[in-house]
């Protein structure tokens, strides 16, 4: 009989070992609650631009980045005129046509479920300044912006929040299930993006494609084991996947304070460093995921990336949103730290636009979603045959489906 190696319980040893973590573990909460500069308009002009093709520097607020296990990227950050007026332009439109659907939920024509990224602007046009056309981009289900940048249309997605024929799944995916060649949804089911995320960027290292995916959620997603089941099986096999936290602050009506023992979750991989960046200033966002797609394209694994941002609106709208925190505390980071009069602000000091052509370009932004909107209405629903296409991928189909019941067949 083989002896166990166990120690014998004993109360002291016990004892002995709680005693070690609490000294370990700070009693002091405002250390859960530090967090970066997350002002829209701190980053400072460097060098004077000349003309709109011309780089120019500008250097970002000393606390834009926190990091852990590796070194924070650089605050010195090279942009051109051409670049900043086409984020404020993508920036404007984003924000036109979530207000957008928003009113066309109100007025019940889009029905189901929809989640608005008012508010995030800043972090879905940063991300898509600073990826290549082949890197890979999956996320939750706050996902309209992305499903536009990342190559689909204006039209295309509020035609798929009405359920028309012209969305980018036909009308039949809705607000949470809409798609590119590179951009892997809208996931409905909380978390489960993330280790398909892990997925694509395995499918792409063992085809070695030379991209990198990124694998988006939320704060409220944050405890979930498949969460961390997947930054274990990264960064065993060294993949190229940036996994990123959109703080919000809050999952649903819970903040991050009352669901996370630890709030700071760039530091939650374990051996992944991580980097936590200022989810409200578009410059900072851009440099954040520049620095972690070299990271990823320079075979070092993954890591971790953390943008502290907000949304204005409730977790969806049937979600008022001020059940869990104060209209005042919402008002407050409207008026003071918005990225897109952030970033407004910064072109108008540098001399790059006036605040005419700036209101211009707002305007244009505007048609163009009230023409999308029009465009959308006009389309038709699905029709009753197309509820059998689309399930298979093209040329993958069986030679039947059986429907709602055993007589009801349906043959490819």
């Amino acid at each position: 009989m083989v002896k166990s190696k166990l120690r014998p319980y004993s109360p002291d040893v016990v004892q002995a070992s709680t005693t070690i973590k609490k000294a370990t573990v700070p009693t002091d909460r405002a250390r859960f609650m530090q967090t970066v500069q997350v002002a829209a308009d701190t980053t400072k002009l460097t060098s004077e631009p000349k003309d709109s093709n011309q780089p120019f520097t500008v250097t970002l607020d000393e606390n834009s980045f926190r990091s852990y296990r590796t070194e924070t990227p650089g605050l010195d950050v090279s942009v051109t005129k051409e670049n900043l007026l086409e984020w404020f332009e993508q920036m404007s439109l984003m924000r036109k046509m979530e207000q957008a659907a928003g009113a066309l939920y109100q007025a019940k024509l889009i029905r189901g479920f929809c989640h608005l990224a008012i508010g995030q602007e800043a972090v879905s046009v940063g991300f898509h300044s600073a990826m290549d056309k082949d890197d890979k981009l999956i996320t939750s289900y706050r996902c309209h912006p992305f499903a536009v940048l990342r190559g689909g249309t204006v039209t295309g997605v509020l035609a798929e929040l009405l359920g028309r024929q012209a969305g980018m799944s036909n009308g039949k995916g809705g607000s949470m299930h809409i798609f590119t060649p590179t951009f892997f949804g809208g996931n409905g089911i909380v978390g489960a993006q993330v280790p398909l995320g892990a997925g694509i960027a395995f499918a792409d290292k063992y085809m070695k494609k030379n991209t990198v995916t990124f694998a988006l959620y939320g704060d409220g997603a944050s405890n979930q084991g498949q969460v961390f089941e997947s930054f274990n099986m990264a960064k065993l096999w060294n993949l190229p996947c940036i996994f990123v936290c959109e703080n919000n602050k809050y999952g649903m009506g819970t903040s991050a304070e009352r669901s996370s023992s630890n709030t700071e979750y760039f530091t939650r991989g374990d051996l992944i460093p991580g980097i936590q960046a200022n989810g409200m200033d578009i410059i900072a966002v851009h440099q954040a995921v520049k620095h972690a797609r070299e990271w990823a394209l320079a075979d070092k694994g993954p890591l971790l990336l953390e943008f502290v941002t907000y949304r204005y609106g409730g977790h969806s709208m049937s979600d008022p949103g001020t059940t869990y925190r104060t209209r005042e505390e919402v008002q407050r980071m409207r008026s003071t730290q918005d990225p897109i009069k952030g970033l407004q602000k910064h072109i108008e000091e540098w001399g790059l636009a006036s605040e005419e052509e700036l209101k211009e370009i707002d305007k244009k932004a505007k048609a163009e979603v009230d023409a999308a909107v029009e465009e959308a209405k006009k389309s038709a629903e699905p029709e009753l045959r197309d509820l059998w296409t689309d399930i298979y991928y093209a040329g993958t189909e069986p030679p039947f489906m059986r429907g709602r019941e055993r007589e009801e067949i349906h043959h490819y």
